[in-house]
Order: C-alpha cells, then structure tokens, then sequence
C-alpha cells in the first residue's frame, strides 16, 4: 500500500548542504543557464545520483505556492490609507486578489485576510510579506496557507 507524502517546511539553513545544491542545479537548469544535468550537477559538485535521488523532494516555497490560491493575513493599524497601501503593493507584485476580508477595528488595529492567485506574482513571496510589513502602518503580515 503507498503511503501518501508527508510535507514538512523547514529552515533552510537546517537542510544538508546536498538539498541547497541540488535546488541551485534545478534552478541553473530551469533558467537555461546550464541545458543539461551532467553541466548543472558539475558546477555544483554533486553527483547525478545525488540529483536524481532529490530533485523531486526539495524545492523553494516559491516554487510549492506558484500557480496556487494563497491566503495571507495582514494585521494593521486602524489609519486612513493604511489597507490602500496594502492594496497597491498586492497590485505591483502582480498578485490577483481573490477575495478580502477585514474584521471591524478593535483597540487602533484591523486584521483582513486576503486570498491572493499567485501564479502573475513578479516576486517571491518572502519579498512580498517584506513589502506588505515595511508598509507604515502595517504591524504584522503572514501566509496562511497556500
């Protein structure tokens, strides 16, 4: 009987040295900076076994949430042009948001809820979240799921 997969999400910096370069060698090849996997594994001192044994158990976040329905959380500040801010940095990424959801303020703050379609975002998500929490106003910003 197959057991289905179970996913875990894991600090990069906790990985094996091996998962960082076998991600890094399917990057050189999805670019095209490298066109074959002989070339790829080469530049990053692994073997082809190695790459075969990962290359479909490992990726970036990035990569898992492209193309898919990701619900984000933003908690604010209850101020004028604070959601509008949020609005125009979900609209220059290229994210299509779904659907909002803002619960009504409560001691100065409001948390909305967005469901964002990822697949024209023209920035990764860790960039997006450090976009939506530089924003004045914006206390806090995180994926829900995705």
């Amino acid at each position: 009987m197959l057991k289905s997969p179970h996913f875990y999400i894991v600090e990069a910096a906790a990985l094996p040295e091996i998962f960082h370069k076998v991600v890094e060698a399917r990057r050189l090849l999805d670019t095209g900076e490298v066109d074959t996997v002989n070339r790829a594994v080469q530049m990053m001192g692994i073997s082809r076994s190695a790459f075969y044994k990962y290359k479909d158990s490992v990726r970036p976040l990035q990569d898992m949430l492209q193309g898919r329905i990701i619900s984000f959380q933003v908690i604010m500040k209850d101020e004028p042009g604070v959601l509008s801010s949020v609005l125009n940095i979900f609209g220059a990424s290229g994210g299509n948001i779904l659907t909002i959801n803002q619960g009504i303020p409560v001691n100065g703050c409001a948390v909305a809820n967005f469901s964002v379609e990822s697949s024209g975002l023209q920035i990764s998500i860790n960039e997006l979240l450090e976009q939506l929490t530089a924003l004045p106003g914006v206390l806090r910003s995180e994926i829900l799921a995705g």
